[in-house]
């Protein structure tokens, strides 16, 4: 799960501001809609919500995200690469979580809890209306947890994607979730199992084939360890507008580069961020 945390207050004026040169250039791959060859559209990953397509043969994404919170100054960065085995029922991947939190308290840059994951494409694939692609990840204690980087402990997660193509040109993706971390770690070194929800929805815009537009509604239902044998449940919840674009190149390559705004809705009215997103998808075999 992404980290939630407190954002600056910024005016709707300055976001739509920073967000101007993306909108213009996301308008410029709209009016290129003239191409020698159809091409699918964007099937990348959700920026906070897991779509169910798992990779195709012989071809390989990396993804790196980037969410600033200019209150606090903190940032989380995020890389993470996918793979197929032998299939696309079948798909390995990893995400690295490089961080500052603390920054205006002169906070240290440190990795995260390191992320391994294993996708069974159970339904469907990117050619379905409707497909689902269950997830279970470890989750490594390689954070610092005396510093807020890590729990601690080893933890498991399961993910239950869900995507669904309600129109020729929107699509929804539902995400629920659950990871158990027994024997999560303070600062303090206090000791508690720990069990996290999570519940996402979004829907994407289907423009054209290179440029989309999203909104992302997520919940989490987090438990913090307080003291020994004891937790506190901490609730958060964003509503994400955002844009994606993509350039494709004959050698089958395809560069997504994306932005988004999320902000916090119910008890998490107030809070803000700015979230960038940038994937690079190739073949990695002859002939894909």
């Amino acid at each position: 799960m992404r980290p939630i945390l407190k954002i600056m207050k910024t005016s709707t004026s300055t976001l739509l501001y920073r967000l101007l040169p993306a909108f213009l250039l996301a308008a410029s791959l709209i009016a290129q809609e003239k191409q020698e060859k159809k091409e699918g559209p964007i099937q990348d990953n959700s920026f906070l919500v897991e779509e169910a397509y798992n990779q195709e043969v012989g071809v390989v994404q990396h993804i790196s995200t980037f969410t600033r919170f200019q209150e606090s100054k903190d940032w989380v960065y995020t890389f993470t690469q996918e793979w197929p085995v032998f299939s696309q029922t079948h798909q390995l991947s990893f995400t690295l979580p490089w961080q500052r939190l603390g920054a205006s308290l002169g906070g240290k840059q440190a990795f995260g809890d390191i992320a391994l994951n294993y996708r069974y494409q159970l339904l469907g694939d990117g050619d379905a209306k409707v497909a689902i692609s269950p997830r279970l990840s470890v989750l490594l204690p390689t954070g610092d947890e005396k510093i807020g980087y890590g729990r601690g402990a080893t933890g498991i997660q399961v993910m239950l994607p869900l995507s669904l193509v309600l129109t020729e040109s929107l699509v929804a993706h539902s995400n629920l979730g659950a990871t158990r971390t027994p024997n999560a770690k303070n600062t303090d070194g206090d000791k508690a199992t720990t069990q996290d929800l999570a519940f996402g929805q979004s829907f994407i815009w289907l423009v054209n084939t290179r440029f989309n537009v999203m909104l992302e509604y997520v919940h989490t239902r987090s438990q913090m360890v307080v003291g020994k044998d004891q937790t506190q449940v901490q609730t958060a919840t964003y509503l994400s507008p955002g844009i994606r674009w993509a350039y494709n190149f004959p050698s089958g390559l395809q560069i997504v580069p994306g932005i988004a705004v999320p902000f916090g809705v119910g008890a998490s009215r107030g809070e803000k961020a700015i979230f960038l997103y940038l994937s690079f998808e190739h073949p990695f075999l002859k002939g894909k």
